[in-house]
């Protein structure tokens, strides 16, 4: 089986968020701080690995509550 890569990005790159990465919020939403991405634009769509619920939120709001972005990496 292929190993499975994480790539944490804080600081600079923590904005630089793509369908398909994780983010990991300061403040809980839905009782939860672990979301995966499913649409970035003006509103992020994210979707709770807790409970599967799916919201969508302002990308300025969210982008001050994004505490780390966790990207697979591609397998090399």
């Amino acid at each position: 089986g292929g190993r499975r890569m994480e790539v944490i990005l804080t600081g600079e790159n923590s904005m630089d968020v793509q369908v398909g990465d994780s983010i990991i919020t300061k403040n809980r939403i839905l009782g939860n701080s672990t979301f995966a991405v499913l649409r970035v634009g003006m509103d992020f769509r994210i979707r709770c690995t807790k409970c599967g619920r799916e919201v969508m939120v302002p990308r300025s709001k969210i982008e001050k509550n994004i505490k780390k972005v966790v990207r697979e990496a591609l397998p090399l």
